[in-house]
Order: structure tokens, then sequence, then C-alpha cells
């Protein structure tokens, strides 16, 4: 699934194309969209904004509609000049000048008022964007601490309404930089502990953010059986939380 960093690097492809334009052509190719009328609904409205809340990306119009994408684990955006490829499966294409901005794939896509915005519980129950340009410590640790204590840290790092963007890769890499086992329970981790956590991916993450996903560079997501960058001890791998989301870790160095 795109995590928070990736969301944030479409959005920051998105922006210079669509910010501030009226784009030229809106198409919706699915017919699961026809009677939803967007392309009609959307005419000659600009795009005030592109901004984003972990995983969920939102293009924001004049007038005050929302498009809001959640991407899921198939979805994804692109941004080009050439119309080629599975474009039959897009939900959205919208055109301004020679480029193109289209969505394919992912369960949520829809168009939103900005009334029904403000009262979606779904995204009012979000935790503080881990990407944040100043990340409320406060409010992930109100959160992280409102939730059992006896949940591993791992799990916990997932659940979006503790922290909004982390997701399987950036729980890994997160608990390494910060030499704190994942398996831990929330009780027994220290808030200087989880806040390490935080304040270690976030440059990474941001890095991403503006360079791609070629900038993740893991450490040790996906390297079970690999010797540990820092300690030399071999990566392990284990599913863990109801979702079975593999957990990697080092057992030498992260306590």
């Amino acid at each position: 699934m795109p995590e928070g960093d990736t969301i944030a690097w479409a959005a920051n492809r998105i922006r210079p194309v669509l910010l501030g334009r009226v784009p030229d052509e809106i198409l919706t190719p699915q017919p699961r969209h026809a009677l939803d009328r967007w392309p009609e609904r959307l005419a000659g409205r600009a795009v005030e904004g592109v901004d984003t809340h972990g995983k969920h990306l939102f293009l924001r119009f004049e007038g005050g509609l929302t498009l809001h994408s959640h991407l899921g684990m198939v979805g994804r955006w692109r941004v080009t000049r050439e119309l080629r490829g599975p474009w039959r499966r897009a939900w959205i294409m919208l055109r301004a000048g020679p480029s193109w901005v289209v969505e394919l794939d992912g369960p949520v896509l829809e168009l939103m008022t900005d009334g029904r915005l403000r009262l979606d519980q779904r995204l009012a129950g979000l935790g503080p964007d881990v990407l944040a340009r100043e990340f409320d410590q406060q409010t992930f640790l109100a959160r992280l601490r409102s939730d059992d204590p006896t949940r591993p840290l791992g799990d916990a790092l997932l659940d979006q309404r503790n922290l909004a963007g982390i997701g399987n890769i950036w729980k890994a890499e997160g608990c390494w930089e910060a030499a704190v086992d994942p398996w831990r329970t929330l009780g027994s981790v220290s808030d200087a502990e989880a806040l390490a956590v935080i304040e270690a991916i976030r440059p990474r993450m941001a890095d991403s953010a503006t360079q791609g996903p070629r900038a993740i560079r893991p450490r040790v997501y996906r390297r079970d059986g690999q010797p540990c960058p820092r300690c030399g001890t071999p990566i392990q791998a284990r599913g863990q939380g109801d979702a079975n989301r593999t957990t990697y870790w080092c057992p030498g160095c992260q306590r």
C-alpha cells in the first residue's frame, strides 16, 4: 500500500500541473462514474489546492468541491504527457495543457462538498500526519496512550487513528532507526522512545516525498536473513497484528 511519502510524492508532481488552473479536459472512462457527472460538475473550476493527510490525497476545486482519493493496495496517480498504458482502468483523467493527471484503480475516489468533507468521520478520525511541517507530538502520544497498552508498538503504528501516513515499510524502518523492538507493548514503550521512532523517519520520508520512492533505501524492510547494517545480526521477519503484516527487525540491537 502506498504510504504517506508516496502520496506526498504524487501531490508534488500533480501540483505544478494543476494548481491554479482550470483543467482543459476531464474524463471519467470507468462506466461506474457515468452517473456521477464529475466532468460537468467540475467544468470551469480552477484547482485551488493539492494536499495530503497521511495516505489521503485531496484535489480542491473552487466552489467548495474536493476530489478525495485513497489508493489502497493497488491504486496510483500518474502524471504524463503520453497517454500510453492501461488507461481503460483510469477512474479520472485531468488534462492541463500537454500534461495529464490520471488516477488508476484504488478503492476510494469521490467528489465531496466542503460540508461533507468536514463531517466525514473516516477523515476526522485520522491521527496526526507524519509528514506535517510541524508534527503534532502531543496528539500522537495521546492517541497512542489511549490505545490498548498490551498492543505491540509495530501494530499500533499502522493504525491510522494513531498516526496517519505510516505503513509497513516505515513502521519497520522507524523502529530500526530508533533501535526500538516493534514487538514491545505500548505500555513498555516510553514517550521518548515512541517519538524517537517518528522523528527518525520524518527526514527519510520527506526525502522520498521529494525524490520519489527510489530514495527509500531500506535498512531492514524485506532484508530478512541479511546482516543488520548496524550490528551485523541477521534481520528477522514475522507476521504481526490481526492483519498479519510482516514486521522486519533486528533482534541484536532493537531493544
